[in-house]
């Protein structure tokens, strides 16, 4: 090879080693600039999906380290449900109650809580038609459903993404051992309207609504969780 090639190759390669070395400083500048506004815009969703899971006034939402135990997370994997965050629901601005880190709260007096309302838990379901669908699932401590708010859904425009309206308001005040779906109209605290025409939408809301359940009557309120 001539000596003029080797140098034009060798500025070739300068240059694109340049364009490569500004393009992956800019993404990190870009990734620095806009990583706490994202964590801060999911911090907030989270938060919001609690406070519709459980609604009641003068409430904070404490993150807590629990982990489901092994037997749990294998048996609700089977229907293909994993469980995600778990909060306890406090009484909001008195002292500070079970020692659980105030990591998040969505009333006024964040950083305090007193007496415990009840739990919110992550659930996901991988089983939606488009995809996972993840659910915040508030229980009072006598195991009554506060709630039930979507966080994550992908589905069908007029008919999966019906869940809103047609199940999540299906659960709110009842108090089952588990949940299951039928199409001819329920007749039992138990039995949720399915969506017409979304039966996988329904069935996977289902499953991942009575795993946040199970996780919470077996694990907390089974367990001696304190009231």
């Amino acid at each position: 090879m001539k000596n003029r090639d080797m140098q034009k190759l060798w500025k070739e390669a300068g240059i694109l080693f340049a364009i490569t070395l500004a393009a992956g400083i800019l993404l990190g500048f870009v990734h620095e600039l806009t990583e706490e506004p994202i964590r801060l815009q999911e911090e907030r969703a989270v938060q919001e999906a609690c406070g519709s899971a459980f609604p009641e006034e003068g409430t904070v939402f404490l993150e807590t380290d629990l982990v489901p135990s092994e037997r749990l997370q294998e048996e609700l994997a089977r229907s293909e449900v994993s469980i995600g965050r778990i909060y306890e629901a406090r009484e909001a601005g008195a002292a500070a109650g079970s020692g659980a880190e105030s990591s998040s709260a969505t009333a006024s007096g964040e950083g305090s809580a007193g007496a415990l309302k009840g739990y919110v838990a992550e659930s996901t379901s991988a089983k939606g038609y488009g995809g996972d669908i993840t659910l915040y699932v508030g229980v009072l401590p006598d195991g009554t459903l506060s709630g039930v708010s979507i966080l994550e859904i992908d589905e069908t425009p007029g008919l999966g993404m019906n869940a809103e309206k047609v199940l999540v308001p299906q659960f709110a005040g009842k108090n089952a051992e588990t949940f299951t779906y039928i199409k001819t109209g329920s007749q039992s605290d138990s039995e949720i309207d399915a969506i017409s025409g979304a039966t996988k939408t329904t069935r996977a809301f289902v499953d991942a609504v009575n795993g946040a359940l199970r996780l919470v009557k077996e694990e907390l309120l089974g367990g001696g969780a304190d009231e």
